[in-house]
């Protein structure tokens, strides 16, 4: 005989959905961000409003990943260091990408706002743009990653694994 078990969701569920989605929402709005900022790169005043949109997703992606962070109970129970060492990865490529999408886009915005019709690529130029492009398929798998990780309940309560875990870090 097989039995069925409903589970209901709880609040904390229903707000954990809520900022995953968030997450989520984050990595696809930079995806979009990319592509239009390729097709509207003769618009400088669309280019820019796009970018600045860019910037502001990144910088909250950051501020959500740390506000989940701030929530678990390894960061309540003073383990900090269990999170930055779990995470680290994912915190060194977002920081790196943000830097590199910051210096791209002064650097194109810079050479292109007065030559509105010039094809303006350098060397450099080119160099940065393909690492920020590189960095961004490592942010969006890392950080996908990290905000699926981080909705496992595991993180939320006193659990064994928090116990090994804070065991094998003395």
């Amino acid at each position: 005989m097989a039995e069925t078990y409903a589970t209901e969701l709880t609040q904390a569920d229903y707000c954990y959905m809520f900022v995953l989605i968030l997450q989520l929402l984050m990595i696809f709005t930079d995806i979009l961000c990319n592509c239009l900022s390729v097709l509207l790169g003769n618009q400088q005043v669309t280019l820019l409003i796009i970018l600045i949109i860019q910037d502001s997703c990144l910088i909250f992606s950051l501020i959500l990943l740390f506000l989940v962070f701030f929530n678990t109970y390894a960061f309540k129970a003073g383990l900090l260091g269990l999170l930055v060492k779990s995470f680290r990865g994912t915190i060194f490529i977002l920081l790196s990408y943000l830097i590199l999408t910051v210096t791209y886009q002064v650097w194109s915005l810079s050479l292109r706002w007065d030559h509105k019709d010039e094809y303006i690529w350098n060397d450099g130029l080119q160099a940065v743009y393909v690492f920020q492009k590189l960095f961004a398929v490592l942010h969006y798998y890392l950080y996908k990653r990290a905000a699926f990780t981080l909705s496992d309940s595991k993180y939320y309560h006193n659990s064994d694994w928090i116990k090994k875990q804070s065991r094998l870090s003395l």
